[in-house]
């Protein structure tokens, strides 16, 4: 499989992200949220992913692109982790929420251990 972030797999949708944050159902792991929601693709896409990092942590745009850019990796790197072990579409939005400058490894680790927890609490509904 492919570790890619195609356009496709992007969160664009303003009707998607308000039924996230209306309905959806949130995993976390410090200092990473995933906030996550089924939705009903045409196009044969599993998930559509957006990222953001608050600008209450992170004043210039410089320092909130960087951690945008390192989620977005994360996530492409391990997103395998996601699509062997779901059945059905979802709608993720991916959070990272502390003033903390973790490095890369560190928040590959949390990825890791968030993408682990939000496949569990899938498997439980």
């Amino acid at each position: 499989m492919k570790n890619t972030y195609p356009k496709q797999e992007k969160l664009k949708s303003k009707t998607t992200i308000d039924l996230l944050f209306s309905e959806g159902k949130s995993v976390s792991k410090y200092p990473l949220r995933l906030v996550y929601a089924p939705i009903s693709l045409e196009d044969g896409q599993k998930l559509k992913m957006g990222v953001s990092v608050s600008k209450k942590y992170f004043k210039k745009a410089v320092d909130r692109n960087y951690f945008k850019r390192v989620l977005r990796e994360t996530y492409r790197l391990n997103k395998s982790l996601l699509l062997d072990h779901i059945d059905k579409p979802y709608a993720l939005m991916f959070f990272y929420q502390t003033k903390d400058r973790l490095t890369y490894q560190e928040i590959n680790e949390k990825t890791v251990q968030l993408f682990e927890k939000f496949v569990a609490s899938t498997k439980e509904e």
